[in-house]
């Protein structure tokens, strides 16, 4: 007898390509500020969550009122980079709709919070016509593919940048439902043209997850995504790409079957034709053998360890109908974004502007419209919830600094600050057991003083938090990782590396603020009492704990 389905998998085969019955839920039930529930599912597939204010939620309850609802938007955009004009789109729509705050997501894009049912449409129709989209950010389906960000890193930088719209365009689902039900409201009856030989009506088991890194820098975190395509490059020449499968940061407190998972390297292609192919067919795999009974192990790294690496390589090379290359050299040293002023082999001048957990304060935000208006640059969203300004050329270059300086844009910032990533959490996302986007600065604010204390204050030590284990802040691959398991209590994760090759470990569960800094303040004594000739804090931490 066969395992029964999980109750997603019926709600997607039935969705009639992902409509369901959202444009009831949208245009009829004025009852509620929620779409149907079956509608909670398929919303994610055009890119938005069902949240509500959880700070409000008693109060809510006891006037016996519904959760005050509204979505998030997550913007689809391949390698990050948007023009001047589509910023101030984005800045004008978020002024119009929503709680009026953007934040920069760790895959590079934009998220929305705060809107009301009544305004996705709008939203949406807005977005459309600045030639922008939220299709398959979320659900079960390719997201956002990500990219390193800095064009500084290479010369072919914009060539490999391509492939991640490529890439995205190649696993986008054939289904027009998003324009019916959120653009122009016209119904298409050629469901034929809506064929889907990738997705079929079933999509993947679970949310997939691509990333793009080009050595020397590892800012995309390659290793944490269910496909990681590492560049090789020789002589400024793109050789092809290093292709690594099955990471993915996931946990579920109390459930030992689910775990963190860095990707497997399993071979190199060396054309784009070999490329795309393996990218496609390795979906394709995951739709076939990927756990659709149990949500928490539907993810590629549980199909990758129940096929074992080899038995999936040997899967994937006879769908693409040639044997991989073996994997190609390369080397990590940089993780953090390049801050400040940057030029390129071009001559193209390049400012990265630290945006805390991708959160932009009032005063960037009015920076970023009024530099928008100038039409002197392009933005590019960085995978550590930064931005970067791009293409200005030199004539331009001192505008840039003067609205810097106009709006004190250049402020001070301790390199654990500019180390640290944070998930939303509270009070918006319905997983978070504990705060993180709002919490973390405070933490780090107190930690400042003990790195001045053991005079660490240069050291980017990478600092990571979230509201739960489910990863989205990526804690699983930082130095200091926090996640929390309850109101003001976290685990204290430790021993991962400086450039996201290697996972932490427990260190110490459920601890408070006092005993956090407690423990930071005697980790960093022992660092600098006993640390090698060059060692990294994460490494200091690993062969002192962890190491056998």
């Amino acid at each position: 007898m066969s395992e029964k389905l999980s109750p997603i998998e019926a709600i997607k085969t039935k969705s009639d390509g992902l409509r369901g019955t959202l444009k009831e839920s949208i245009d009829l039930d004025n009852h509620t500020g929620n779409v149907r529930p079956d509608d909670e599912t398929l919303v994610k597939f055009h890119g938005m969550y069902v949240q509500d204010d959880r700070d409000r939620r008693a109060e809510r309850a006891t006037k016996k009122l519904d959760k005050l609802y509204s979505f998030m938007i997550r913007l689809r955009i391949p390698g990050g980079v948007i023009s001047a004009e589509q910023w101030l789109a984005t800045h004008e729509i978020s002024e119009q709709f929503g709680t009026g705050t953007l934040k920069i997501t760790t895959r590079q894009t934009v998220q929305l919070h705060g809107l009301l049912k009544h305004q996705l449409r709008p939203t949406i129709q807005a977005f459309n016509t600045a030639k922008l989209d939220s299709i398959a950010a979320c659900g079960d389906v390719n997201r956002n593919v990500i990219v390193s960000s800095h064009p500084q890193i290479s010369p072919i930088h914009q060539q490999i940048y391509e492939y991640a719209d490529k890439i995205s365009t190649l696993l986008l689902p054939k289904t027009q439902s998003y324009y019916e039900v959120f653009i122009d409201g016209e119904k298409i009856y050629e469901r034929s043209a809506e064929a889907d030989p990738l997705y079929e009506d079933r999509y993947l088991p679970r949310k997939f997850k691509i990333a793009i890194a080009i050595p020397p820098s590892n800012d995309v975190d390659v290793f944490a995504n269910d496909i990681g395509l590492i560049a090789v490059i020789e002589n400024d020449v793109l050789k092809g790409f290093n292709i690594a499968i099955g990471g993915g940061l996931a946990t579920t407190h109390g459930n030992p079957n689910t775990y963190a998972r860095l990707g497997s390297i399993i071979g190199f292609t060396d054309t784009e034709e070999k490329t795309l192919k393996s990218v496609y067919e390795i979906l394709t795999v995951q739709r076939d053998f990927g756990n659709r009974v149990d949500r928490k192990l539907s993810r590629l790294k549980y199909t990758v360890d129940k096929l074992t690496v080899e038995g999936f390589k040997k899967e994937l090379e006879s769908r693409i109908g040639f044997d991989l290359l073996p994997a190609q050299p390369f080397k990590f040293t940089e993780r953090n974004d390049r801050f400040g002023w940057e030029q390129n082999h071009q001559g193209s001048w390049f400012y990265t502007l630290f945006v805390e957990h991708g959160v932009v304060k009032p005063y960037q935000k009015q920076f970023l419209y009024e530099l928008a208006q100038l039409k002197i640059s392009n933005f590019i969203f960085s995978g550590n919830q930064n931005l970067i300004l791009g293409e200005i050329n030199d004539e331009d270059k001192s505008k840039v600094e003067a609205l810097l300086v106009a709006h004190d844009i250049e402020k001070q910032v301790s390199a654990l600050r500019k180390s640290s990533m944070a998930c939303v959490a509270l009070p918006t996302c319905p997983l978070a057991l504990a705060e993180a986007q709002r919490y973390l600065p405070e933490l780090v604010t107190k930690i400042e003083p003990l790195l001045e204390k053991h005079g660490l204050t240069e050291d980017e030590i990478s600092i990571r938090m979230t509201g739960c284990p489910n990863g989205c802040g990526r804690p699983y691959v930082a130095e200091l990782g926090f996640i929390g398991t309850g109101a003001g209590q976290y685990n204290f994760m430790l021993g991962g590396d400086r450039y996201g090759e290697r996972l932490n470990f427990l260190y110490k569960e459920k601890l408070t603020e006092s005993q956090i800094l407690e423990e930071v303040d005697s980790l960093f004594s022992n660092y600098v009492a006993n640390k090698t000739i060059d060692e990294t804090f994460g490494d200091f931490a690993f062969r002192t704990f962890f190491k056998d």
